[in-house]
């Protein structure tokens, strides 16, 4: 019993970090659309400095993981929450590569042509940023049955990267000279959809976590 309540606390302690840092990559996600879609380059640089930090985090809790299994070898359902903290954490830190991505192109396409349509790149970001947060909020409260809803949304913003890689494409044929403005957001656009690909993984982990189920590639097999 004593050994147990040991270990519920360090499984508390790596809820935390995981929690933490995945806030931290919602809110670097947010600064980096809005200094996109407000040409905001000071802010921009800011959300760059601070990849450095996500990564640091990462590799804190891919330790803390490991001292968990080596130390206190937990089983069942303990043991499932670690591998799923072990496998989340790197894909928060794609997350947030990706948001570095995003804020580099706003630097780049500071001097370049105004474009007044962003098209449907602000919605698939609102979009990915409340998948992310209730993704962390299913992942922290073992809700399998919201993992699994949020998964479905992952569809909406493939749908607005569609909508926006053919909009841009038109727009470039019409107006040729916001050529250099456009492509940055074609690669805007990528980056969300991939965004949101991570997030459905880490849903799947969830649903893996809660119910020893692995759901990814649309089947579902019990372990």
């Amino acid at each position: 019993m004593q050994h147990q309540r040991i270990i519920d606390k360090h499984l508390e302690e790596l809820k935390e970090k995981l929690l933490n840092m995945g806030a931290a990559v919602e809110n670097v996600l947010q600064l980096a659309i809005k200094s996109l879609v407000q040409r905001d380059v000071e802010l921009a640089r800011k959300v760059i400095e601070t990849d450095k930090l996500i990564d640091d985090a990462e590799i804190d809790i891919d330790r803390f993981c490991i001292e968990t299994l080596a130390l206190y070898q937990p089983a069942a359902h303990d043991l499932r929450f670690v591998i799923a903290a072990a496998k989340i954490t790197p894909i928060l830190e794609r997350i947030a590569d990706h948001s570095t991505s995003i804020a580099e192109a706003t630097v780049r396409i500071s001097k370049a042509p105004v474009m007044k349509d962003y098209l449907n790149i602000p919605s698939a970001a609102q979009k990915a940023g409340e998948m992310l947060k209730n993704a962390l909020q299913a992942l922290t409260s073992e809700d399998a049955e919201l993992a699994r809803e949020i998964i479905k949304k992952d569809k909406e913003i493939d749908l607005d990267y569609k909508i926006t890689f053919d909009g841009l494409l038109k727009q470039i044929i019409e107006n040729p000279q916001i050529t250099t403005t456009a492509a940055q957001l074609l690669f805007v656009a990528k980056h969300l959809e991939r965004i949101g690909d991570y997030i459905k993984d880490i849903c799947e982990l969830t649903v893996y976590m809660k119910e020893a189920v692995f759901i990814k590639h649309h089947g579902e097999n019990k372990v």
